[in-house]
């Protein structure tokens, strides 16, 4: 009686790595593509990012045919096609080929593993503000003044894996003073985290104990104390008529840059605003 490893590998093929050249991609797509799925543009982007820039990698999420690579016709994949066309570098793919099409209604059914997903099966907690704050870092370090949105503003699990691994108990420290804030001053978690971590780049401990102690008590501040404007600004935020100005992460990042800033600098301020096409301000290095 054949053993269940031997009726497996007859079933089944075994794969290959190809390079796969950005005409063999095209060809692929154009004319052995007969499901003609919708195709994610945000995902092939972020596809092409990854492989231009030189960080992608062969995985087990390569692509199928339902013949040799040659002829077959496509099973899955079309979006990492895509990508290689688009990107005009021949990249490696792990490729299946004579793969039955019955076998197509079962793929990619599963969640896309995100970066919350990636840093929680390292063991990490808060695992989501975590890779939302690292995300928002990682764009205020390369792109301050942008949308911060769309699929542009995407990195790669691995990206947030590197970022994150270079500065790791400061972003738990940040992500633990995130939740804080949003409790005690109202503020969106991810904003308050990532203002948190870039003002702690700038300033010794001590200097920041003092900022958040007057930031998340209220207690004791002048009328012109740039943390108090902070807070009113804040509450006229979720107050507002707006539903996207009181969710505008960027936006509260900002704000809170510019209290710091006023704070470092002794600058008294009574009403806080961050203006239409303000540039992101930049937190003020405060020397010990």
């Amino acid at each position: 009686m054949p053993s269940a490893e031997s009726i497996a590998a007859a079933q089944f093929p075994t794969p290959r790595v190809v390079i796969i050249s950005p005409e063999m991609a095209r060809e692929i797509t154009l004319q052995r593509n007969p499901s003609n799925r919708p195709v994610d543009r945000s995902l092939v982007a972020r596809m092409v990012k990854e492989i231009q820039c030189g960080s992608w990698q062969v995985t087990h999420q390569g692509i199928a045919l339902d013949g040799p690579l040659g002829s077959g016709r496509l099973v899955d994949g079309q979006h990492r096609l895509h990508a290689i066309a688009k990107s005009g570098i021949a990249t490696p793919l792990l490729v299946f080929e004579n793969v039955p099409r019955e076998t197509f209604s079962v793929l990619d059914t599963g969640k896309r593993r995100n970066g919350g997903d990636t840093l929680a099966m390292s063991g990490e907690r808060d695992a989501t503000l975590l890779s939302s704050t690292i995300r928002h870092v990682h764009l205020f370090r390369v792109d301050p003044n942008g949308s911060w949105t769309g699929s542009s503003s995407r990195i790669s699990n691995d990206q947030i894996l590197e970022v994150f691994h270079a500065q790791a108990e400061d972003f738990r420290i940040s992500a633990m003073y995130g939740r804080t804030l949003s409790k005690e001053v109202g503020f969106i978690p991810t904003a308050a985290s990532t203002a948190h971590f870039l003002t702690m780049e700038s300033a010794p401990a001590a200097r920041i104990d003092d900022w958040m102690k007057g930031l998340t008590t209220g207690a004791n501040l002048d009328a012109d104390d740039p943390r108090l404007a902070l807070i009113k600004a804040l509450n006229t935020l979720r107050s507002g008529v707006s539903v996207r100005r009181r969710t505008d992460t960027r936006g509260q990042i900002g704000l809170y840059i510019k209290a710091w800033n006023a704070w470092v600098t002794g600058r008294p301020v009574k009403s806080l605003r961050l203006q239409n096409g303000e540039k992101m301000p930049r937190p003020v290095q405060m020397l010990l």
